[in-house]
């Protein structure tokens, strides 16, 4: 797959011990799609559409997006996937994810892959079976969940309250920058899980499956303002090694939100793929990829550091049509400037293999004389 031959050239300048690679599901709406008849129900059942899982390379040095791993699109047929020619069998999310990242560990990055979940990925079950498959990741936690800690329960809320944060620079929020703090300690989920599936007849099961205790690292992250009122924060739970920093692991996952760009690059400021007139999963999912490869050559383009790299962006820039605020310290473009940029350049060069630039002159100026500059004289 040419967006993981991409993953592997660049992963060694791109990142320094480990792969990070993001992984979150995105839903597509499409409900004005009469056509689609292979939609599955997302959060209501009139709402209708499909269901994207990625799972996408950064950095561990700058958090900068590399390429996505494996991408997946759950229809009512079944999961069309990267990782597969034929259409696999839906499961569960949580499920869904242990294949993906098999599939990843198999591709030999050079560096030891690091799973970066939201909370939807925060599964006791599932935490006990990552890590007897050797697996190493990074998930935001319920501060509900009940642990032992310095022998005793507690809730995850709890032990993070008594923790003592120190600050670790500065991360932006909501376009401002705000002091980050950190702390940590271990705790031990000792609990049942509780697993949650839903049965043949639609009908939805409950039931605990014990396993053995396993110890995590939990790490609090709180970005605060100036008066010291925490803004957010995040209780995450690791099996990262402790040559990791606490202070490393809050950071590695700040940068998650790159993944909720690459999405929102897709499906708003760049592409609209929730405007696609394909009509079928499949065509989507081809149509996917191709996207998706686009935006492995923005993001390089983005991090490209060679002299000639700035003036293409600006003509990226330029063919976009977006307005970029100038100013001290402000980037000069953006990634759906760039990615908007391009799929204008390659129809253009694609034209420019057919017609030369006086022959376009010549058919715009008979087609608009009154638009197009005329001819300048001697």
């Amino acid at each position: 797959m040419p967006m993981v031959e991409h993953a592997r050239r660049e992963v060694n300048q791109a990142c320094e011990g480990y792969a990070l690679v993001v992984m979150d599901w995105c839903q597509l709406h499409l409900n004005s799609h009469h056509a689609l008849a292979d939609r599955v129900s997302l959060s209501r059942q009139k709402d209708l559409g499909y269901e994207m899982l990625s799972a996408l390379l950064i950095s561990d040095r700058d958090g900068s997006p590399i390429a996505p791993l494996g991408m997946e699109l759950r229809s009512i047929d079944g999961i069309y996937a990267t990782r597969s020619r034929s259409i696999l069998p839906a499961v569960s999310q949580l499920d869904g994810l242990e294949p993906l990242m098999n599939e990843v560990d198999g591709w030999d990055l050079g560096r030891k892959p690091v799973f970066i979940i939201d909370a939807e990925a925060d599964s006791v079950g599932h935490y006990r079976r990552w890590m007897q498959q050797e697996k190493l990741f990074l998930v935001r936690a319920d501060a509900s969940r009940i642990v032992l800690h310095d022998e005793r329960e507690h809730s995850l809320g709890q032990v993070a309250d008594a923790l003592t944060l120190h600050a670790n620079g500065q991360v932006d929020y909501k376009g401002k920058k705000a002091p980050l703090f950190v702390g940590q300690t271990t705790v031990t989920l000792h609990r049942p899980a509780r697993q949650h599936r839903v049965g043949k007849d639609r009908k939805k099961r409950h039931r605990n499956v014990p396993g053995p205790a396993i110890t995590l690292r939990l790490i609090v992250s709180q970005v605060r303002d100036s008066s010291g009122k925490v803004l957010a924060r995040w209780l995450l739970l690791s099996n990262l090694p402790p040559s990791v920093s606490p202070q490393q692991i809050a950071q590695w996952y700040y940068w998650r939100w790159n993944i909720e760009s690459f999405h929102k690059l897709l499906k708003q400021a760049g592409y609209g793929i929730e405007q696609w007139q394909q009509e079928s999963a499949w065509a989507i999912a081809k149509r996917l990829l191709v996207t998706a490869m686009c935006c492995v050559i923005v993001w390089q383009l983005a991090r490209d550091k060679t002299p000639q790299a700035e003036p293409f962006r600006q003509v990226l820039v330029q063919l976009s049509g977006r307005q970029i605020k100038r100013g001290k310290n402000r980037p000069t473009f953006t990634a759906p400037a760039l990615l908007a940029g391009l799929g204008i350049l390659l129809p253009m060069l694609n034209l420019l293999e057919q017609y030369d630039p006086k022959q376009l002159q010549a058919i715009a100026r008979a087609a608009l004389p009154n638009l197009v500059d005329p001819k300048p004289s001697g």
